[in-house]
């Protein structure tokens, strides 16, 4: 048999597909499942990017476009960045990506080489980790608590060693907590004072509930910016992101891009490009999430979910179980097949510390919320 390589064994799985494939099967089987594990929007794409769709397949022939994205989308990326941030960002600097699952690569491999060291809060998002192990790259985890909103810090930076990386996610995947401007603008000037190159994951922007969210493009010149519109956008399996680059890297990424992908999906770059003006559509969405936030957090305790980190943006609550188990995976396991209610372990997230934690997400209806504290408090009654 031809071998399997190292590198692609070494990768973790995903826990939360794992989950969503338990809970698939579940379903098969004649159960209702009420799903806190995923996390995507549970609306489709808004009317005017349908619309935009539809009319594309009409009179477009859908095929290749340049390797960095539609001339009009990275100028209306740009654009976004005006308005929103009331910072300037040439069309030029910016590449659209399938997906910010696709950019991340890009980044990575125009940033760094083979054995560099790119720093990442615990718990975080686990394919950062899992994308920089499939490329020879070393994940330094940065462990953080409730104290610092489980975001890094510079203090924390100061113990970790040579690095050459460091990724941000704000709001956070899996916590909803932020970095202040004043806290990315501190850890900004650290990088470029130790020739590191910080990664900002900001595809979570646009749903905030408290504070306000800073792009990187306002506070750096050097940071990589990755955001997506699959979030905010509610654009999941349209697959179809962007990255915001200094000009050294454009040229590099573009040559990486022509060769990985050619480019990105015609049809869901015009969808892309007309959702930008769907804001109040979007903007609905996110009060719905924040009154799921508040439901889940008033309603969670009774069912002994009292330790909850409370989220501040995106849509996920982080729950410290630890009082409850020591086994998160077994414990949202158990979870789903006696309560129906799907939540992802924290061992996703962290891996030293999360057999005691596990993840909420509350991006569904408020229905779905309002039968999970049901579900939860019978499970945990009985």
């Amino acid at each position: 048999m031809a071998k399997v390589s190292r590198r692609s064994e070494a990768v973790d799985p995903f826990i939360v597909m794992d989950v969503m494939a338990a809970a698939a099967a579940k379903e098969a089987a004649g159960d209702t499942v009420i799903h806190l594990e995923v996390g995507q929007p549970s609306t489709p794409a808004p009317r005017g990017a349908l619309a935009a769709a539809h009319a594309a397949l009409d009179v477009d022939k859908i095929g290749y476009v340049a390797a960095l994205g539609m001339p009009a989308l990275r100028e209306r990326i740009a654009r976004h960045y005006r308005e929103q941030y009331n910072a300037e960002v040439s069309p030029e600097r910016v590449i659209v990506t399938t997906g910010s699952s696709g950019g991340f690569p890009l980044a990575f491999l125009a940033s760094f080489d083979a054995g560099d060291r790119v720093a990442l809060a615990a718990p975080g998002y686990p394919a950062y980790r899992n994308i920089l192990s499939a490329l020879h790259l070393e994940a330094v985890d940065l462990p953080t608590s409730l104290a610092d909103r489980y975001q890094p810090t510079v203090a924390a930076l100061e113990k970790v060693g040579p690095i050459s990386g460091l990724i941000v996610a704000s709001p956070s995947n899996p916590t909803g907590t932020m970095v202040t401007r004043g806290e990315l603008t501190a850890l900004s000037q650290w990088c470029d004072g130790h020739q590191v190159r910080l990664v900002s994951d900001e595809i979570y922007h646009g749903i905030v509930y408290e504070g306000e969210a800073t792009s990187a493009v306002e506070v750096s010149e050097h940071a990589v910016v990755v955001n997506s519109f699959s979030k905010y956008f509610s654009m999941t399996g349209w697959r179809v992101g962007w990255l915001v680059v200094p000009e050294e890297l454009v040229r590099p990424i573009e040559r990486l891009t022509q060769n990985f992908f050619i480019s990105v999906p015609t049809l869901s770059q015009y969808a892309a490009l007309a959702a930008f003006e769907c804001r109040d559509e979007l903007d609905a969405h996110v009060a719905r999430y924040k009154a799921n936030r508040d439901l889940l957090m008033a309603g969670l305790p009774a069912a002994g979910l009292d330790r909850l980190t409370p989220a501040q943006g995106a849509f996920y609550i982080y729950a410290d179980v630890s009082h409850l188990t020591n086994d998160s995976r077994e414990f949202c396991k158990r979870m789903l097949q006696e309560a129906g209610v799907a939540t992802t372990p924290g061992v996703d997230f962290d891996r030293a510390r999360g057999a005691g934690t596990l993840r909420i997400s509350f991006a569904g209806s408020m229905a779905e919320m309002e039968e999970a504290v049901r579900r939860l408090k019978a499970w945990r009654r009985g």
